[in-house]
């Protein structure tokens, strides 16, 4: 039952947009441990909720215009433990520009965990989105990977 909840909340993100700043409030349903005292350990089900209204149009228009370039000249999308890596080429963004997508995305999407490193003596930049158990799942929806 779970899965379907899943499945059906990522098709709901995907109609909803949450990178592209259609609809309100997208989620994906995610299974967390939590532990009391007294209690043994229940599963109980969270979500990650995006926040499209944290940015106002013009921060939105930028914000979409960063993605789709970032999603256009990605060279390849690597598989972690606990997200994706996303590499590019200096000869096609900045630093800076991904570092304005981070930040950007960060105030919609304050879930994930963002890691960019510049590798390869200055030849590579990645971008890591990592975050707590499920959101590989919300990644591959939200972008297609």
């Amino acid at each position: 039952m779970m899965t379907k909840q899943i499945l059906s909340s990522m098709a709901l993100m995907a109609a909803c947009g949450c990178f592209g700043g259609i609809g309100e409030v997208s989620q994906v349903p995610n299974q967390r441990q939590e532990t009391k005292e007294s209690e043994p350990q229940m599963a109980e089900e969270t979500a990650f909720y995006c926040n499209v209204k944290a940015l106002n149009p013009t921060e939105r228009a930028r914000h979409n215009q960063l993605t789709e370039k970032l999603m256009a000249i990605r060279k390849a999308t690597v598989q972690t433990e606990k997200g994706y890596e996303l590499q590019f080429s200096p000869a096609d963004v900045t630093v800076t520009e991904i570092a304005e997508w981070v930040v950007a995305e960060s105030k919609c999407c304050p879930f994930f965990d963002f890691h960019i490193d510049l590798e390869n003596a200055g030849r590579l930049i990645c971008l890591r989105l990592t975050g707590r158990e499920g959101v590989k799942q919300f990644i591959r929806a939200e972008f297609g990977l």
